[in-house]
């Protein structure tokens, strides 16, 4: 009967929401999380499962388009891991959906870190922290001092070593978000989150041909004494670098290579652009702020 009580208080407070908002009012209409452990009359366990059915029904009602709700799932991630912070699943599924912009990826990280402390045999908290900290903070020292905490744990994949490795010799670039995207990618159990990671891979996988086509425009001004007036100079006769150019993406035929206008890179025209490890202008420009803030603060007398 208390714990019957316990439910239903909460789900009173979670009706009060309107979910189709898109400001903070959905998040603050959430208990705090001391509030919660007051209010759940020690069925704590029962009612964290509530939050994380809430959150797993909004996740699912936006196909996956929830960066509108961020603050929403995060408020009751964060419900769901301080009512009953044994749980699993929940801290990285806050990792997979909570991705929009540093601010959440820090968020998401404590809920990590918290998940850790937990779960401290489990490699998988440690891979999506060090996967965080790498692919949208851009910090790869951290996220080497993070992964390497995960070698030797029991089904740690086999990769990690030389992952870390390469993140401390400063070269992870495209292998190194190869290696972490696959990992993800092989241990999702979310379709929507798969679809992301692959949609990724793709990306690389182009930049990896964009790298070969720069090489051979080196090629080709060495032979020829001038640059490309089009990709395609580079199969032109008398001396040509390539028999064939790459297909300019893994999967859908009928795109090209292409001298971009601005920036003179070869580019594939289904991208219109360049991989860069922060592939949203919004999430890089994120990010600057970000550290400017960060930086504005440290400078501020104590």
């Amino acid at each position: 009967m208390l714990a019957f009580c316990a439910i239903a208080a909460t789900a009173a407070t979670h009706q009060s929401m309107d979910t189709r908002s898109r400001d903070l009012e959905d998040a603050r209409a959430l208990p705090s999380v001391s509030q919660a452990r007051v209010s759940v009359l020690g069925f704590g366990a029962v009612v964290a499962d509530y939050y994380w059915l809430q959150a797993m029904h909004l996740v699912g009602a936006m196909h996956g388009d929830v960066d509108q709700h961020e603050p929403l799932i995060a408020s009751l991630i964060e419900l769901v891991t301080g009512l009953d912070p044994w749980v699993d699943h929940p801290y990285r599924f806050a990792a997979v959906w909570l991705n929009d912009g540093p601010e959440n990826v820090r968020r998401v990280n404590r809920l990590l870190e918290r998940g850790i402390s937990y779960h401290p045999l489990d490699w998988r908290n440690r891979h999506y922290l060090g996967f965080n900290h790498f692919f949208h903070l851009g910090d790869d020292e951290r996220a080497a001092d993070v992964l390497e905490t995960a070698i030797g744990l029991e089904k740690a994949p086999y990769y990690l070593a030389p992952l870390v490795a390469k993140l401390r010799a400063g070269s992870g670039s495209l292998d190194a978000a190869e290696a972490l995207l696959v990992g993800l990618v092989n241990t999702t159990p979310d379709e929507y989150a798969k679809a992301r990671y692959l949609k990724s891979l793709d990306e690389i996988e182009t930049e990896r041909r964009a790298r070969f086509l720069d090489e051979a425009r080196v090629e080709y001004w060495k032979r020829n004494g001038h640059d490309l007036a089009r990709v395609a100079d580079l199969l032109s006769n008398p001396a040509p670098v390539l028999r064939q150019l790459p297909p300019a993406h893994p999967h859908f035929p009928g795109f090209g290579w292409l001298l971009d206008a601005e920036t003179d890179q070869i580019t594939s025209s289904f991208y219109g652009s360049r991989y860069r490890l922060f592939n949203h202008a919004r999430d890089s420009q994120r990010l600057q702020r970000w550290r400017q803030r960060e930086n504005h603060t440290d400078q501020e007398p104590g």
